[in-house]
């Protein structure tokens, strides 16, 4: 964990998040995301108005999921089931904490 997720994890805890903005903290493009979020690789993102929403964790899995696809050229579905290893393992060891 660096100290951006620190950061990150300690101002925006329990916010949500435009579509915009987690593009912008994950530095990739808004298309990307609405790709990823069509495919249904964003389960906890939702529409408001047209707008999309999604929980400040979001940002984490999409940081995740864009260095697992850059770094090891995965393929979107398997950058997400590593994501959510990833996330259940975090999860995990919150709870031994």
């Amino acid at each position: 964990m660096s100290d951006d997720d620190v950061l990150i994890g300690c101002l925006m805890e329990d916010a949500w998040l435009t579509l915009e903005q987690v593009a912008a903290a994950c530095m990739v493009e808004p298309e990307w995301l609405t790709r990823h979020v069509d495919e249904g690789l964003f389960p906890h993102a939702v529409s408001v108005a047209g707008v999309w929403r999604f929980p400040s964790a979001s940002s984490r899995r999409a940081r995740r999921m864009r260095q697992l696809e850059r770094d090891f050229d995965a393929i979107p579905e398997l950058a997400a089931l590593v994501a959510d290893l990833l996330e259940e393992m975090d999860d995990l060891q919150a709870r031994l904490r």
